[in-house]
């Protein structure tokens, strides 16, 4: 359960930008049907996660879109016993958000 960003105990500064990760579901499926187990070693891969708090130079995404991003360029931080992952701006690598449907902008969207 995520905290709403109104009454999280932290103001973000500049392009930062604070996520909760989507929840990890151990094993997966490809779309043969194979079970891929969770111990698999893969190449590099992307998460998805939801945005809880923006900094005020923050341009694109907003508080609720979804934003994916680059495990291996996080900084991790607990508040008020949830793990969060802190991020700049730059580092998403896409947004997806029902918003974004409605304006039919391509490019910088998914």
């Amino acid at each position: 359960m995520t905290v709403p960003a109104e009454k999280l105990p932290i103001q973000m500064l500049h392009d930062r930008v604070l996520v909760s990760l989507d929840a990890v579901a151990g094993e997966r499926r490809s779309s043969a049907g194979i079970v891929i187990p969770a111990t698999a070693k893969m190449g590099k891969r992307l998460e998805w996660a939801e945005v809880v708090a923006i900094g005020g130079h923050v341009r694109i995404v907003q508080i609720g879109d979804r934003v994916l991003f680059d495990p291996e360029d996080r900084s991790e931080v607990e508040l008020h016993g949830t793990a969060y992952v802190l991020l700049r701006e730059r580092d998403i690598h896409a947004v997806a958000a029902e918003r974004l449907e409605d304006a039919g902008a391509t490019g910088l969207y998914l």
